[in-house]
């Protein structure tokens, strides 16, 4: 399998020793740089994605064409969730409610 950019794959123990065990990684190649190699190994550079599919750390492998496998499909990066603070209702964004505090009251009454 010669990777191209774009591919998810598992680099473990098969693609050389040093991922070998718990040291295996999700890896999104970016580029394929055209150097000159031994026959079977290949220059990789990418990223190394963790479990909910976010780029972690930018990478640039030496590891064997034979052992390098597709992986299961990482889940899409989710993006951090943000919380807004939103205005009562009694405020239209005119900034009425907000300087004579009729919309903190009217909410707190309303409790």
């Amino acid at each position: 399998m010669r990777p191209k950019p774009g591919d998810l794959l598992r680099i473990d123990g098969r693609a050389s020793v040093q991922f070998a065990g718990d040291r295996a990684l999700a890896f999104r190649v970016v580029s394929v740089p055209d150097r000159q190699t031994y026959p079977g190994w290949i220059w990789l550079t990418g990223y190394v994605l963790n479990r909910r599919g976010e780029a972690t750390a930018k990478r640039e492998i030496y590891v064997q064409l034979a052992g390098l496998r597709p992986a299961a499909s990482a889940p899409a990066p989710s993006r951090p969730r943000v919380t807004h603070l939103y205005a009562s209702r009694n405020d239209q964004g005119d900034g009425r409610a907000a300087r004579n505090r009729s919309g903190l009251r009217a909410r707190a009454d309303a409790r």
